[in-house]
């Protein structure tokens, strides 16, 4: 404590404190750990910020909750990994580029140093040593070495596939960034565009990415998501015969193959439905038909996924007649085909059977449509719906009638093998990822383009030796938004590495979840030149033990980081039996202001460093804690700040050495008082533990204040407090606050304790026999209102407990002689009296 001998004991001044702690916190080692540590690891990783600037208030109550445990484990004595780092490519800083005309670097960087500054503020600590960041070169480096190795080992791939395009941005969005039809970011409205794109193969991974949640801590609700983003069925797979205009099958031509998961109800498969993208579209089309198809296939065109993918609309508006016929193998009968915008080429094989006597939207169809409607499953006698999609006996299905479904989809499907007309699937929601981004702020594509053919399809990769390829500085943004990089002719043009022939650069860049789906990884040995991190490093560290985000984030960016923690272990680069990379997730609350998200364009946001300037970091840590359980969205107005800097006060003036609140200390042997206080400080100790191993953070913040209010009962009491008994008190209640409010405790124990550390002392541990009680508050209530407490037995009987209430003064002054109605009695923590 040399270095730091002033300290604020007149009064509690967080201005003075906090800044002074920080400071000792950066400079220092605590919180440096060394891959040879020999004590037990834990890793606690905050999700990969964006740097936009200053930390918001969401950002604050994510890295607060990171921060407790960091600083909870570390007094533990386990050796926590704890790095920052910040996922710095992307959108906007390139929006800004094209408004100012200033590269993105520079613009990227100023917003790194605002949030790096904003969160020492509120005391995080981080092993700085390990900040890494997506746009480094050193980064970048191994991002293009995986895309080579992902190429030569046929993971990645390049094909013609419709997208979103969003043409404010210039840039392909994945489905989940299209809102009502618009982008999420511009609010243009988003274009259906066939492009050759660069794709990776994580439906390789789709069975074990589902079959290894189950292993998984984590919350249920992002297992349910993913589970239901993957999207796994059974069915089968199956071949409709095409039709002539007699009604025929034609043998000569090849059938028109659908999938389905319920094999057992083709005998009511009355049409049939093709995705307006579907290959053989033109093939089934008759010249009759021929201009309505293409203005419907023209009108989906410009429709998301996930608006055609709506039950909302009316139906009859959602399809159009073919003109063409299929045959149902089944039952040998011709039945027509349409076209609908619900059926989606990327799913199954793009065309499906309509059963609408088991299917909602087909029934609406098949009613806007004119279509037969047969049941094959026999509802309950009581069912009242139309569609049926429960389980029951075949109905109006030939040699299927009276089965279960199980028993009819196993026969149905082993009636097709035989004939080979078919045969059982699995099928997969999940499709490959979009890999590549038309913009300029990313990670270059390390692929070449020869003019001769050279490569695959005439793609080779860029040499390693070239690697990193850094996009030039010396680039003109363009107000349309396309990358500058079609433009640069230093960048563009280039010779083949095989035949040193002309070729062209790659000007797409990598997707930015790329950046953020390894980055954990990195963390655990960010010096390494030779490899992307030491295999040894990752087995000591990997998985991440607490992982802590945004619910926002449940299926992209976690499920991307599953596969490509799969994809590294397969290739060699992390350890064989690395499966997963977050053993554990929490996912914290949203903070709301008013009831509402907070965004910029509401003008609802909150700047945490006015109420740090106005209160004090760890008055606002702990009213983040304090407010809700941190799985809750809270709302700002919540936030008891005011209050949380009032108790922070009295902590204060309890604690402080020099303070002359208490008086009158004693000595010699305790009192019961002093055993009581005794007792409190383990249960304390007991309670706190278990509420941080839990999460229950508001309630750990209830009991300190609790606690707190028996210490100022106890110190003003007559007989003055025992002075052991008070320092065992009151260093236990700042060993247990230290991980959450950090600044205060450090403060308050320096000058208790000269030359120690609270945050280097081990975490307090509670007697076993000092935690029983042997009496209790009762509280007696009339009518559910608290009327009056007693003390009382833990043991007391509810007879006893009975009695005692209905003797109270107060609670036979409520009754007014009359006898109650009714006692109900909970020993030994309640007792009501119903009038």
């Amino acid at each position: 404590m040399d270095d730091y001998p002033e300290h604020e004991a007149r009064r509690y001044n967080p201005a003075a404190i906090e800044p002074k702690w920080q400071q000792r916190w950066l400079d220092g080692d605590l919180y440096q750990v060394e891959n040879d540590d020999p004590r037990d690891t834990r890793y606690v990783l905050s999700m990969y910020p964006y740097p936009s600037g200053p930390a918001h208030i969401g950002h604050v109550r994510n890295y607060t909750f990171g921060d407790l445990l960091v600083r909870y484990h570390t007094m533990q004595g386990k050796a926590v990994l704890s790095p920052i780092g910040f996922d710095s490519f992307g959108l906007p800083a390139e929006n800004a580029a094209i408004k100012s005309g200033e590269h993105p670097r520079p613009f990227t960087d100023a917003r790194i140093e605002e949030l790096t500054t904003s969160l020492r503020r509120m005391g995080a600590v981080y092993d700085n040593r390990r900040t890494i960041k997506s746009h480094d070169p050193s980064y970048m480096y191994w991002n293009q070495k995986f895309f080579i190795d992902f190429w030569n080992n046929d993971l990645i791939y390049r094909t013609t596939a419709p997208v979103n395009w969003c043409p404010g941005c210039q840039t392909v969005l994945a489905n989940e960034q299209v809102v009502d039809g618009r982008c999420e970011r511009s609010d243009d409205p988003v274009e259906r565009r066939d492009l050759e794109q660069w794709f990776c193969r994580i439906t390789n991974y789709a069975q074990e990415l589902l079959d290894e949640l189950d292993d998984l801590e984590w919350p249920d609700r992002v297992k349910v998501m993913q589970r239901n983003w993957i999207g796994r069925s059974e069915g089968a797979e199956f071949g409709l015969p095409i039709a002539d205009t007699d009604g025929n099958p034609q043998t000569d031509v090849e059938p028109l193959t659908v999938y389905t998961t319920r094999p057992d109800t083709s005998f009511g498969m009355t049409f049939a439905v093709m995705s307006p993208e579907h290959p053989r579209v033109d093939e089934l089309t008759t010249d009759e038909q021929r201009p309505l198809v293409e203005a419907f296939r023209q009108e989906v065109a410009n429709k998301s996924e996930i608006d055609r993918l709506s039950t909302e609309g009316a139906i009859e508006k959602r399809g159009v007649f073919t003109g063409g016929r299929v045959i149902n193998p089944f039952n040998n009968k011709p039945i027509p085909v349409y076209l609908a915008d619900y059926v989606l080429m990327t799913y199954g094989t793009g065309a499906i059977m309509a059963v609408p006597g088991e299917d909602q939207r087909d029934w609406d169809f098949a009613e806007a449509y004119g279509l037969d409607i047969i049941r094959t499953v026999q509802p309950p006698d009581d069912f009242e719906g139309e569609a049926y999609t429960g389980d029951g006996p075949a109905i109006n299905s030939e040699w299927l009638n009276g089965l279960e479904m199980a028993e009819a989809k196993a026969k149905a499907i082993e009636w097709l093998e035989k004939r080979d007309l078919g045969e059982a699937k699995v099928n997969y929601r999940l499709r490959d990822w979009l890999f590549a981004r038309q913009r300029f702020w990313g990670c270059p594509i390390p692929m070449i383009y020869c003019d001769a053919g050279c490569g695959r399809h005439g793609i080779v990769p860029a040499p390693e030796s070239d690697l990193p390829i850094v996009a030039p500085d010396d680039v003109e943004f363009q107000p349309s938004g396309e990358s500058p990089l079609l433009h640069h002719e230093g960048f563009l043009n280039t010779t083949c590495p095989e035949c040193g022939g002309p070729a062209k650069r790659e000007t797409d860049t990598m997707d930015t979840f790329v950046d953020s789906a390894w980055y954990f990884l990195r963390f655990c040995d960010p010096w390494s030149d030779e490899v992307p991190f030491a295999t040894a490093a990752a087995e000591k560290f990997m998985p991440v033990d607490q992982y802590i985000g945004g619910i926002e984030h449940a299926i992209l960016h976690l499920m991307y980081a599953r596969f490509f923690t799969k994809a590294l272990a397969d290739l060699g680069y992390a350890p064989k039996d690395l499966r997963e990379p977050f053993k554990r997730l929490f996912t914290q609350g949203m903070v709301r202001m008013g009831g509402s998200k907070m965004s910029k364009s509401k003008g609802n946001t909150v700047s945490p460093e006015e109420y740090v300037d106005a209160h004090g970091a760890d008055s606002l840590r702990l009213a983040i804690l304090q407010a809700k359980p941190p799985a809750e969205d809270v709302d700002f107005e919540d936030f008891q700040l005011e209050g949380c800097e009032r108790f922070l006060n009295r902590v204060w003036r309890l604690a402080a050495t020099d303070s002359d609140f208490i008086t009158g200390v004693r000595h010699g042997d305790p009192t019961e008082s002093d055993r009581e206080i005794e007792g409190d400080t383990h249960r304390l100790i007991d309670r706190v533990t278990g509420e941080y191993e839990r999460w229950a953070y508001n309630t750990a913040v209830a009991a300190f204040m609790e606690f707190t209010n028996s210490l100022y009962k106890y110190v003003q009491a007559d007989q003055g407090p025992h002075g052991p008994t008070l320092d065992f008190a009151i260093d236990s209640l700042l060993q247990l606050m230290a991980p959450a409010v950090p600044h205060i405790t450090a403060e308050l124990w320096a000058m208790g304790h000269e030359g120690e550390h609270i945050h280097e002392r081990s975490w307090p541990v509670a007697d076993p026999s000092k935690l029983t009680v042997s009496t209790v508050t009762m509280v007696l209530q009339v009518n559910g209102k608290v009327r009056d407490r007693v003390e009382v037995d833990v043991d007391i009987s509810d007879d006893e407990a009975e009695s005692l209430a209905l003797a109270s003064e107060r609670i036979q002054a409520q009754l007014d002689g009359a006898a109650p109605r009714k006692v109900i009695v909970r020993a030994p923590k309640l007792v009501n009296v119903v009038a």
